[in-house]
């Protein structure tokens, strides 16, 4: 990975970086020599994480613990961003699932998913742009998912946000396109990482995922970093992941989802 050169150079901020794909995105920017600032609400994995890849690379890795669920959380990354105005990159990854059906699950859980997977995305954004506008380079990384080109009965809060990083990512890169900041919405499908055993998803009535359908971290990583020297804004790595999304757009695709889902749950 390390032969890839992206056009920007300086810190990176990465929420969600404890583990999961945000741990792979530091673990692969920090090979690349690009200074860290990690996000996450899990402070003893983050320094750990933090003290290896300083030891490992010799790159500047701070640690920022805050639950972007809070109000306090989101504020303390805000500030962050705007005071120094120096992050050439924030990937905002942080996230998390509650499968089932949305009248089952706690209204609580619900609200902090619009809260993470919008509410922060949006205001981080926000507070980062404009030195990224003011310095001509930069670039804006949303995690999102192929869940955003479906309409799952039992994940519909998750997908419905979901489908909302990529709409706003696209509205982003249209008017950041020419100020020279790429903005990308990384689209991955089930991919093996601590996603699926977090508290929140341990309350989940949704269905099983079959083997076939998993694929590693790092190829999702190495797939959005290497179109991020582009400007793609939509990303979907791996061809299992591609043919699912063009998939769900098709008029049957709502029906074979429910008749399965009501079969298995």
């Amino acid at each position: 990975m390390s032969e890839i050169k992206l056009p920007f150079s300086g810190p990176a901020l990465i929420t969600g970086a404890s583990s999961g794909l945000g741990e792979e995105f530091a673990r692969r920017l920090a090979a690349l020599g690009f200074p860290l600032i990690l996000v996450a609400r899990r402070e003893n994995l983050l320094r750990s994480l933090a003290d290896e890849l300083t030891a490992r690379h010799g790159v500047k890795v701070e640690v920022i613990p805050a639950d972007l669920a809070s109000e306090e959380g989101i504020v303390k990354v805000e500030t962050v961003l705007r005071e120094r105005g120096d992050i050439v990159l924030l990937v905002n990854n942080a996230g998390f699932g509650a499968g089932g059906s949305f009248y089952r699950i706690d209204m609580t859980l619900q609200r902090n998913m619009i809260r993470v997977h919008v509410e922060a995305v949006a205001r981080l954004i926000r507070a980062a742009l404009p030195s990224m506008v003011e310095r001509k380079t930069g670039a804006i990384l949303n995690v999102a998912s192929v869940a955003a080109f479906s309409t799952p009965p039992k994940s519909a809060m998750y997908s419905a946000t979901k489908l909302w990083n990529v709409s706003f990512s696209r509205s982003l890169a249209q008017g950041l396109r020419p100020k020279g900041v790429r903005v990308q919405a990384l689209c991955p499908g089930f991919t093996v990482t601590g996603f699926h055993d977090t508290p929140e998803y341990a309350t989940s009535d949704g269905v099983p995922i079959p083997r076939f359908l998993w694929g590693p971290a790092d190829k999702v990583v190495a797939a959005s970093l290497k179109a991020l020297r582009g400007h793609k804004v939509i990303v979907i790595p791996g061809w299992k992941n591609k043919v699912m999304a063009r998939l769900a757009r098709m008029p049957f695709a709502t029906a074979v989802v429910r008749r399965f889902t009501r079969k298995v749950a």
